[in-house]
């Protein structure tokens, strides 16, 4: 057992020699430091935009199913036989909202090539180029979970007269009102057509990195898009379930289109359902690959740093054999001596490791403070993950230079000079 006097001892022996090398032991911990840095940052900066997209999606409605002809979420880009499916009809929607039990309400959002690359919208002198311009259904706003910082949403009297009229996202209203506060009624425009503005979207309480699709969004009745723009031939069906039928209301959905679709039974589905869990499970998927990535790197780094620290470890032996044979000479142990090189090698990687965690904190602040759309929340699992990594390599890296040391001959090492 090891007394806590001869344990103050030997960190305070292992400080001095520290300080008498600084400059050799801040290069010998560097891989250390940067192996916590890594591990700290990248576990905090993933965790805190993990939250956020939960929280996000759920903000959006959790009872939702989105079903499109192409793959949706974190999946990649569609393959060209996803392609050559045919786009899923409003009369789809129709059949689910009539057939399925489980189901409270369908709504439907024209979706194009240009309005996934964004469109340009202009009042007088101001125009915005990241517009995604799309058509919805009336009841759009409401199975999505909107809120109006003012005016209202499109309703069905806008749809049936194809009205020239449009709802704002928070950064196209920014962008073309700068210097007003007067919105509602103005005329944008959009290829030459003009649009009145009856409603402003408020921006979501969470977001993806700073913003949603929503605060970039011009929101046309369904039938006024199709006038302005034919090449809105896509469709996206958000179905509301039940509370609480979700699974049901996923069944009968995929059934329903299915039928619709002339599937056979042996058949593959030739379009895409996802849910809110659905899509945290795909992003779930992706931030584990990025953690083992960011897990490989660590390691790697938090290797070097241990060969560095055993080297260093080593050369030490070597150039303090007269003071290891002085402290056998006067009665030290081979215990003693284990201890003490272990103790030096534990301090200078738990100096990293501080260091490093140091690092990651006021990086991820400065983060924070540059670029508030990144959320970083440092998370306390993994700075204490980090401090043990950093212990645990002095301890794995220090027990050959300390067995090394406790081997020598004491009266060799009187002569030595």
């Amino acid at each position: 057992m090891i007394s806590l006097p001869r344990c103050v001892e030997n960190i305070r022996i292992s400080l001095q020699t520290l300080r008498s090398n600084k400059t050799k032991s801040l290069l010998t911990i560097l891989g250390v430091i940067i192996g916590v840095v890594v591990v700290v940052l990248i576990a905090s900066l993933l965790t805190g935009v993990r939250q956020n997209l939960r929280h996000l999606v759920q903000e959006y409605g959790t009872d939702n199913i989105y079903a499109f002809h192409l793959r949706t979420g974190f999946e990649g880009l569609p393959t060209r036989e996803e392609w050559a499916r045919d786009p899923l009809q409003i009369e789809d929607a129709l059949a689910i909202r009539r057939e399925a039990t489980a189901v409270r309400d369908v709504a439907h959002q024209a979706i194009s090539l240009e309005h996934l690359l964004g469109r340009t919208v202009r009042f007088r002198s101001e125009s915005y180029g990241r517009t995604l311009v799309t058509g919805v259904s009336s009841n759009y706003g409401e199975v999505m979970n909107f809120s109006m910082a003012e005016g209202r949403f499109i309703d069905d009297s806008d749809v049936l007269r194809s009205a020239n009229v449009c709802v704002l996202g928070s950064n196209v209203v920014d962008a073309l009102f700068p210097n007003t506060s007067r919105v509602l009624g103005q005329l944008i425009t959009l290829d030459g057509h003009p649009l009145k503005i009856i409603g402003v979207v408020d921006k979501r309480k969470n977001s993806f990195f700073g913003e949603t699709d929503d605060d970039n969004s011009v929101y046309l009745p369904d039938r006024t898009i199709k006038r302005l723009d034919p090449k809105q031939k896509y469709l996206l069906l958000i179905v509301q379930a039940n509370p609480g039928r979700l699974s049901l209301a996923m069944d009968e959905t995929e059934r329903i289109l299915r039928t619709r679709r002339g599937l056979l039974f042996q058949e593959d589905n030739d379009f895409e359902l996802s849910t809110a869990d659905g899509m945290i499970d795909q992003f779930e998927a992706i931030t584990s690959k990025i953690s083992l990535l960011a897990i490989i790197i660590s390691t790697v780094a938090l290797f070097v740093g241990g060969i560095g620290v055993m080297s260093v470890m080593l050369v030490s032996v070597t150039e303090r054999k007269r003071e290891i044979g002085l402290r056998k000479a006067v009665g030290a142990k081979r215990q003693d001596i284990v201890l003490q090189f272990l103790f030096e090698a534990v301090t200078l990687t738990t100096l990293g490791g501080i260091i490093g965690i140091f690092l990651a904190i006021v990086s991820s602040h400065l983060l924070g403070f540059l670029l508030p759309a990144i959320p970083v929340t440092i998370q306390i699992w993994a700075i204490i993950s980090g401090f043990t990594v950093s212990v645990s390599v002095g301890l794995v890296f220090g027990v050959w230079p300390a067995l090394k040391a406790a081997s020598l001959d004491p009266i060799e090492n009187l002569h030595h000079e």
